[in-house]
């Protein structure tokens, strides 16, 4: 089956993300060359009939009122630059998400795929140093990638399943300056103290070098939030209707409390 494309974008008048995008990256980044951003919603939608699709286009996708509907990406000015931000897999996308459910209320249809990507096309003139410095300032590293504009023939996503977890060779002979670039190369949360006590314990205790899963895990249990409410946290009653379950949280805390 066909995966559609369109492009939505706010009629000058009703733009306001836009403008206000524009506005933020010239006052944060200081781009006097900067002109102008246009901000459009990219959909690709797939597991749908061609004629339920085109019934979605101004039901769905866009407010023919206030929006502009393109089959094709919008030519660009001379000095236009074009790129796409999608989120990364795994994390939920509310607009797609909306749009599937919006579509199988208006069809009563079996429940598409939606894939939504937002695309920038700024204008101005900027240099190859300024574009990327404006790109990397929108694109948020956590939870956003930049996406290809090629067309895609399936929304369908093939992951490559590791069959074994990279072990950190040397972790526990490293010296401080080490563990330093170390936290910055893997993006860690935690500081130098935190690095070394990691580097201390695998090295005395464990006597190995550790995975990096395991440094991922720490990390994440680490951080301010995660301490607060995993290690700080005080239960004293739990009443839980299922009795299958409520054994086994009792068999638990006594094996807590023999700990």
């Amino acid at each position: 089956m066909s995966v559609f494309r369109i492009y939505v974008e706010k009629k000058p008048q009703f733009a306001v993300e836009a403008k206000a995008v524009c506005a933020d990256v010239k006052s944060a980044l200081q781009l006097e060359g900067l002109k102008s951003i246009r901000l459009l919603n990219r959909y690709d939608v797939d597991k749908i009939t061609a004629a339920n699709f085109e019934r979605a286009v101004n039901n769905v996708f866009s407010e023919p009122m206030v929006d502009y509907v393109y089959r094709r990406m919008p030519m660009l000015f001379e000095n236009g630059r074009v790129f796409a931000v999608e989120y990364l897999p795994g994390q939920f996308d509310q607009r797609a998400d909306s749009c599937e459910q919006c579509i199988s209320l208006l069809t009563q249809a079996e429940r598409c795929r939606v894939r939504n990507a937002r695309v920038y096309i700024v204008e101005g003139d900027l240099t190859d140093a300024e574009f990327a410095k404006l790109k990397d300032y929108l694109i948020n590293p956590v939870e956003s990638r930049e996406a290809s504009l090629d067309d895609v023939d399936t929304l369908d996503v093939n992951y490559d399943i590791p069959t074994t977890v990279e072990t950190l060779e040397g972790f526990i002979s490293m010296t401080e300056g080490e563990l330093e670039n170390f936290i910055r190369h893997y993006g860690l949360a935690m500081d130098f103290d935190d690095i070394k006590f990691c580097c201390k314990y695998f090295k005395n205790v464990e006597q190995r070098d550790p995975t990096i899963t395991e440094i991922r895990m720490i990390d994440t249990y680490w951080s301010d939030h995660c301490r607060h409410t995993t290690f700080l946290t005080n239960i004293n009653d739990v009443n839980i209707s299922a009795p299958y379950i409520q054994d086994t949280y009792n068999e638990y805390l006594d094996v807590r409390a023999a700990l």
